[in-house]
């Protein structure tokens, strides 16, 4: 007995010492390990307010990656690249005339109210967008007719052959499939629009949780999503229109991210536990002409473009964190073979500015985005060294949209032209072509355009582009557009925050909430 009491004794004791020892390792590997390992619960700032959270029926920019986390589409873009991959489709076919595009869902996907996805869900959502009146309507105008093949097969009928339809099917402004009865429960004859501005019902992987206008949104993780689980549990956001008061936040601990406007002069010399993660983005700066401005001239045109030349001042206005434009496109939707090239005779500039007498340039800015009255305090300088007298102002809040039908319009306005999708007739027909939404002057160029047609109609890329860069040319020969230079995204934020997903048709700064981490 006392052998046997012996035994047990030693061999309690043994599993004693062991768990002791095997608690402290524990807290041993735990004190090493950075604090961010037990944070679940992501905060970021928005510099501008959530005006909707209806994926139909906002232009949201600032707040596209929370919308983009509660609701999907059929396809989406690989973040980083503008390769089109499936998301609520698993896979696709086209016919071979262009017109039929046949999408096969994803099977056990609910929505964030335990309603079963299926065909029929897809072609109400689709319907709401295309037939009630709602901003985003032309994203799905030339698709004739939708049906559900089945429950898990969903086949658009065309009017036209659209090679750029799965671009706009992927665009973060993409079509989005919501709840089919939440809309039902919240039409009150408007499409449930009210309903949805600060409510909703979708598929994917966080839910909105909190709607503060104003102040807060919070978004939680949806534990029964279908697809791989974030690592947040909940996502915070706030509204900081500050920017110095994001980086005092950021510093101090309350915020985990800066995800835009971070002046980039500061990039180089961050406080420590901070880093930046950056990436290609489709953010060209562009100078779109009016008319009759003194540019029409092609001496002064020649001259004035002598002086702006971008390679002059973009280490000064973006470190290591531009790249000069290329063409009139993203230099991540097209690379041309034939790169636009500004002239270099500064002593020729002078002398035709000499020439044509005094010439004077009144520069619009977009915003008032400090970047932009550095680019244009920079263009000045340069533009005073040829004896141009050149001024700037910032537009009022949304002038820069009726430019065309503006009494007395700058000669040149300064904007960022960022098409909504990677295929460039999301640029040429938004920005250039006649009747383009964003042609900011309402400039025609009747040839150019023909060839943007014929250019839209292409699945070849290759001969594609090279019409849509031909196009570019002449739209930028005819002084309508002057490219200027492409910008990262930047994201600044605390150390050891991974995988931020930046994709770059996103609008700057927009985190994916479903694959940023914390990680060493």
């Amino acid at each position: 007995m006392q052998t046997s009491h012996s035994r047990t004794t030693k061999r309690s004791s043994g599993r004693s010492f062991g768990l002791r020892s095997l608690v402290l390792a524990v807290f041993f590997l735990l004190s090493l390990a950075p604090a961010y390992a037990a944070n679940d619960v992501l905060r970021i700032p928005y510099v501008a307010d959530v005006g909707t959270f209806d994926p139909d029926n906002g232009f949201e920019t600032g707040a596209i990656s929370a919308i983009d986390s509660v609701y999907e589409g059929l396809v989406e873009y690989v973040p980083g690249s503008t390769k089109v991959v499936g998301r609520l489709a698993k896979s696709w076919e086209i016919s071979d005339d262009g017109l039929t595009y046949t999408f096969h869902l994803v099977d056990g996907v609910k929505f964030h109210d335990g309603t079963p996805f299926n065909a029929a869900a897809v072609i109400k959502s689709f319907e709401r967008r295309r037939d009630h009146g709602l901003i985003f309507s032309y994203s799905l105008a030339n698709v004739k007719e939708m049906r559900a093949a089945d429950t898990s097969t969903v086949v658009l009928t065309l009017v036209h052959p659209q090679p750029s339809l799965l671009d706009a099917l992927s665009s973060p402004w993409g079509p989005k499939v919501i709840s089919p009865v939440a809309l039902d429960e919240h039409d009150n004859g408007n499409s449930a629009t009210t309903w949805l501005n600060e409510h909703a019902v979708g598929t994917g992987p966080f839910k909105l949780a909190e709607f503060k206008r104003g102040q807060r949104y919070v978004l939680e993780r949806n534990d029964d999503y279908w697809g791989k689980k974030p690592f947040f549990r909940q996502i915070q956001i706030s509204v900081v229109p500050d920017i110095s008061q994001q980086i005092l936040q950021l510093q101090a601990g309350t915020i985990d991210a800066v995800p835009l406007n971070y002046p980039f002069e500061q990039l180089t010399s961050l406080p420590e536990g901070l880093e930046i993660t950056t990436a290609p983005s489709m953010v060209p700066y562009a100078l779109f002409v009016k008319p009759d401005s003194p540019l029409q001239d092609a001496e002064v045109r020649k001259a004035v473009l002598t002086a702006i030349n971008p390679a002059l001042w973009i280490k000064d206005a973006f470190g290591e964190f531009a790249t000069l434009s290329r063409s009139v496109y993203p230099n991540v939707m097209l690379d041309p073979a034939n790169p636009i090239r500004f002239p270099t005779e500064f002593d020729a500039a002078r002398a035709a500015i000499a020439k044509h007498g005094p010439v004077k340039l009144v520069i619009g800015l977009h915003s008032a985005a400090p970047t932009y009255s550095r680019i244009a305090d920079l263009m000045i300088a340069q533009l005073a060294s040829i004896g141009v007298k050149a001024t700037a102002y910032v537009l009022p809040s949304g002038a820069a949209y009726t430019l065309k039908d503006d009494k007395n319009p700058p000669d040149l306005l300064l904007t960022i032209a960022s098409p909504d999708a990677a295929h460039p007739e999301s640029q040429a027909k938004v920005f250039f072509a006649k009747g383009g939404a964003l042609n900011f002057f309402g400039r025609v160029l009747p040839e150019a355009d023909s060839i943007v047609d014929q250019a839209g109609q292409l699945t070849d890329v290759k001969e594609r582009n090279a019409l849509y860069e031909r196009a570019g040319q002449m739209y930028f020969d005819a002084g309508i557009v002057i490219p200027l230079v492409n910008v990262n995204d930047v994201v600044v934020h605390a150390k050891g925050l991974k995988d931020l997903g930046l994709r770059p048709v996103d609008p700057p700064g927009n985190i994916d909430f479903a694959t940023v981490r914390w990680g060493p």
